[in-house]
């Protein structure tokens, strides 16, 4: 904090923090909300102990659906290691509905390339390398069986290490989120687990707007590969009943991979911020089991 604050040129008791938290803990069991009790106090308290005039902390599918400029709605966010799945209503978390969460994400698409091109003799000095040609040249194929008949060589020079020539392996690395099998994990695909969280919000019979959920928002560096969004919202056309899919959008991360970054901007440019939306010291050190809105 101290070293942001430099960089940024401004002082830490002076300016209000808005912290963005990874989504985890995602039952709704008092085990699972003891422990996000737990991880709350310990951001508090660390940045109180700085001096921090005020905290703002929020998960980050919540951020990610401020920055599509939403309140309500899925966001799908592709982690490093899961991929989780996130009922969101009126800007609160809905763990009675269900939180669906997916054992593979950017890692294990990694992995999967890294394999591939070892297969094919390519050479390569870092895993980096492989994300980076992951980011570059991979895709979501619409149609995956058609795609395979097609001519999809792509290449791209990775700095410090010359040219690579990927060809299926392009569609092949993001075809492990719809069959994990691929990759050698047994569990549903994304579009099953999406499709799983509609169903059950849709059955939750919340109070408000009956299509609430029917905004789908993607997040996280895995989750910009092109193609995405439309292979999902093709997928839950397949698996869901017309009622529920009539009015479905799957939009891409609104600002790539920093989308949780300006889903924060957002909430820092309220004319109510810091406001309700964040905890002082004080209020803090009185209450400290307050419940916030992560």
């Amino acid at each position: 904090m101290t070293y942001v604050a430099g960089r940024m040129q401004v002082k830490p008791n002076k300016q209000p923090v808005i912290v963005s938290v990874p989504i985890c803990h995602y039952e709704d069991t008092q085990s699972a909300k003891a422990s996000r009790q737990q991880l709350k106090e310990a951001i508090y308290a660390s940045l109180f102990d700085m001096n921090v005039p005020a905290v703002c902390a929020v998960n980050q599918a919540t951020l990610a659906l401020y920055a599509a400029k939403r309140t309500s709605g899925i966001v799908v966010n592709i982690g490093f290691q899961v991929t989780s799945i996130v009922p969101i209503l009126n800007g609160k978390v809905m763990r009675k509905v269900g939180v669906e969460v997916v054992g593979l994400g950017a890692l294990k698409l990694t992995g999967f390339l890294r394999e591939k091109m070892q297969l094919n003799n390519l050479t390569f000095q870092s895993l980096y390398t492989v994300r980076t040609l992951k980011e570059k040249l991979c895709y979501v194929a619409l149609d995956y069986e058609a795609e395979l008949s097609k001519d999809t060589n792509a290449s791209y020079e990775a700095a410090g290490e010359g040219w690579f020539t990927l060809s299926k392996e392009r569609f092949q690395t993001a075809e492990v989120l719809f069959k994990p099998h691929f990759a050698g994990v047994q569990a549903m695909g994304l579009h099953q687990a999406i499709a799983l969280c509609v169903e059950h919000c849709h059955f939750a019979d919340l109070p408000g707007d009956n299509d609430w959920y029917k905004t789908i928002v993607l997040s996280g560096g895995t989750a910009c590969l092109p193609g995405l969004a439309e292979r999902v919202e093709k997928e839950l056309h397949t698996l869901l009943p017309p009622y529920m899919f009539n009015g479905v959008r799957v939009i891409p991360p609104p600002y790539g991979a920093d989308t949780p970054w300006f889903g924060a901007k957002i909430i820092g440019n309220l004319s109510t911020f810091p406001g309700h939306w964040c905890v002082t010291k004080k209020q803090f050190r009185q209450k400290p089991r307050l419940s916030l809105i992560w």
